[in-house]
Parts: structure tokens; sequence; C-alpha cells
């Protein structure tokens, strides 16, 4: 049955190497479920419900993406996203959150009207190769980014803004044996290196690193503080138009982005081309919507997904298992826990470092194509945004292709994107 529904044999995976790649991918993604409802708290939601939210979130996106569209994706309340959901229009703007997440509710509608309507898929299948290979290279970037600073080998610095952080701290030692671990097991061809190296370094947080067990199951909190208490009337306020329109651009280009650059590392492109992008668009598209309704901020395809396309996950058999986890954390969440932060980051560093060798695929003698590529993918990580590497990107590869008289090159949506992009930069400044 398996076989014949996520088409395995015609994938080259089989149903061990998939739930692998599942668990691979659940385990450098499971922090979200005590990160999302720490920053969503700091927004004045109960931290608790949030919690619930989260995990209903992602197991229902995730599960759409694996049973409806057939991918290795996984979904969960997006980092950034949640940032900016608490901090800039929560905090900052001083918008109940409520409302917030109303905004959050509109955005996710207005995705599934162009994703029905398949404008999404024309946007994203107008993205120029050069801009496309960047994504992917700008997306490993910002994961080896997440990976040191979840190791503790980068840390914050008020002079230089980054700096190395104290090499003799039991994460960062754990995470660098984790690292040549996972590294040396998969030059050996052994199966589920990656995941063997997360459990090691699990194992020797125990004796090493001060990690303790807190309980194994219990149950899961009341959902009802945040279930349908999103305020759409709120949200449709003139005052808060700007933030559902930055909600769509940064959902819109945080998720396709994400998506192509896993589905490349997959090798699921065919002829630089998602065969079954709309139905994965959908599936992120519902999956913002749902979760608005239970309490959290804008769900999203995640780019730790590439942990589990590293480990063999071709099918959307890979989701279902990452879905099936996250509604088993409702119930053994003390367990879920466990894995300290430092415990995957040596596998997303690994996956950061393969992505990039699509550095190869740039054509380097024309700067109107290799310097856009650039921009996209040193963007992301120096301002922690997939989207913001996106929008440089666009931006500059319609104005040198102007500039030096090639305007001819340009699809009318990569000028419309570009225009959209500079509209908001303007107007509406970089948040």
């Amino acid at each position: 049955m398996l076989e014949k529904f996520f088409k395995l044999k015609e994938n080259g995976t089989t149903v061990r190497t998939e739930l692998l790649a599942g668990l691979t991918t659940f385990l450098t993604m499971a922090y979200i479920i005590f990160v999302n409802p720490s920053i969503l708290g700091d927004a004045g939601m109960p931290k608790d419900a949030v919690f619930v939210a989260t995990c209903l979130a992602a197991a229902i996106g995730t599960l759409i993406m694996g049973v409806y569209a057939n991918y290795p994706m996984a979904l969960a309340p997006g980092m950034g996203l949640n940032a900016y959901f608490a901090y800039a229009v929560v905090k900052g703007m001083g918008i109940p959150w409520e409302a917030a997440l109303g905004a959050v509710f509109i955005s996710g509608c207005l995705f599934i009207m162009v994703s029905v309507f398949k404008l999404r898929e024309i946007i994203v299948n107008g993205i120029p190769q050069s801009i496309r290979t960047a994504i992917t290279v700008g997306i490993g970037l910002f994961l080896g980014l997440i990976s040191l600073k979840s190791a503790g080998i980068v840390v914050a610095n008020p002079v230089t803004m980054v700096s190395l952080g104290d090499l003799h701290q039991p994460p960062a030692v754990l995470a660098t044996i984790g690292f040549f671990l996972i590294v040396t097991l998969d030059r050996l061809k052994i199966k589920g290196a990656i995941l063997i190296g997360i459990l090691a370094v699990t194992v020797l947080s125990f004796y090493f690193g001060g990690n303790t067990f807190h309980g194994i199951v219990s149950m899961p909190p009341s959902l009802a503080p945040t279930l349908f208490k999103l305020d759409i009337m709120g949200a449709l306020s003139v005052g808060i138009l700007n933030v559902v329109l930055v909600f769509f651009l940064v959902e819109l280009f945080d998720a396709t982005g994400t998506l192509m650059g896993v589905a490349n590392r997959a090798g699921l492109l065919v002829n630089g081309r998602m065969e079954r992008l709309n139905k994965a668009l959908l599936a992120d598209s519902t999956a913002i919507v749902a979760g608005a309704i239970l309490g959290t901020s804008s769900t999203t395809a995640y780019i730790e997904s590439a942990a589990g396309v590293q480990a063999g996950g071709r099918t959307g058999l890979t989701a279902v298992a990452v879905g099936a986890l996250f509604l088993a954390c409702l119930f053994i969440a003390p367990l879920a826990g466990v894995v300290p932060g430092y415990a995957t980051a040596p596998a997303l560093f690994y996956v950061s470092c393969l992505m990039l060798r699509e550095l190869a695929e740039i054509d380097w003698s024309d700067t109107t194509e290799s310097v856009p590529a650039a921009i996209t993918a040193i963007f992301m990580p120096f301002t922690y945004s997939i989207a913001q590497g996106i929008a440089f990107g666009f931006i500059s590869y319609a104005a040198l292709k102007l500039f030096t008289g090639r305007a001819r090159e340009v699809k009318l949506i990569v000028w419309a994107i570009a225009a959209v992009f500079l509209f908001k930069f303007i107007y509406l400044g970089a948040g």
C-alpha cells in the first residue's frame, strides 16, 4: 500500500529509509516546540496553549505536504516569522496578538487563492536559474549560521557582530565530535549516519553536558486560550494592512525558497522545476490558515527538511513520519526535549556544507547573473532572513540587466517582484 501510494521504488527509496529520514528531520526541528512558545509568550500569548498549537500546526501542515503533495518536506511555525510576529508587530507596533493572528490568517487565505489560480507557481517558475541556484546556496549558508550558533561556536559580539565562541564549553566540543562522526560515517556509506551522530551526541550530553530527563509522558495542556482567538476585523483595520502585506511577502519567499532549495538537494527538480509545486504551495498555504486558527504564527516549510533528504528521504512518507512524531509530542513533550540543540547542530552544518556545491552551477563569467546570485546567497545569513536575500537578489538582477541593456532577458514576473520589493523597502521599510 505504501509503495503504491508514495511510489517508493520509482523514487529509489524504501519504507525503512523514509521512516529513518523522517525521524532525522524531526530531531533537527523538534526545538521549535519549545522555542516557539517562548517567543510568542513574550508577546503575551499563553505558552502552554501555544505549545499545543505548535505541535498541531506542524503535524497538520506536514501531513498535508506528505499525503497530498508527496514531498519529504516538513512544516512548522517559522523561525523569523514568529520573531517578527512577537517583537515587531505585537511589541513594536502595539497590536494585540489576537489581531496579529488575524493578519496571519488573512495572509494564509491570500496564499490559498493565489495557489489555486497557480499564480504562486508562475512566480516561482519565473525565477532565473542563477537566482534559483543561489537560493539553494543561501539556504545552505543560513543553515550553517544557525547550526554554529546552536553549538555555541559562533556567538554575538557588540564590536564585530559575531565572533568565535568558547570552544572549551561542552556544547561546542560535543557538536564538533558529532560533526566529524557524521561526515566519517556518511563517507563510509553507513545508513543513518546523520541520525547516529545526533543520538551519539545526545548520549554524551548526559555525561558531559549536564543534560537530564524531565519525565517521559504528560497530558497535553489546554488549547482553549488560543483556539479561534484570532481577530480578523482588527487585522482588516487600516493600520494593520501593512502587516498583512509583510506577512504575505515574507511567507511567500521563505516558503518557496525553502521548497525549491530542499527539492533541489533531493534531486526532485525536473528541468529546474518542481512537478507538484502547486500542491506543495497549497499545503503550506493551508498550514498557515490552520496555524492561525489554532493560535500560532505563520507555519512554513523548514530548511531542516534537508537533513532528512540527506538521510535518504525522497517521498511524502518522510513527511508523514514527521507529522506523526509531532502529534506524539503532545503526550511525550518532556522526552522530546531531551535532544539538545547542539546535538542537531552538526547534522545541520554538514547539510549546509553539501548545499554549497551548487555554487558550481552559477555562470561566473556573466556578472549580470553571478552578482545577483552572490547577493542572494550572502544576504540570507547576514540578514538572518531567506526572504530578504531573495528580495535583494531580484532587485539587483533586474537593475543590472536594465543598466547593461539586456532588459529583454528579464521576464515580466521578475520585474513585478522586484518592483514590489522595491516599493516595500522604500515605503514600508525593511521589516
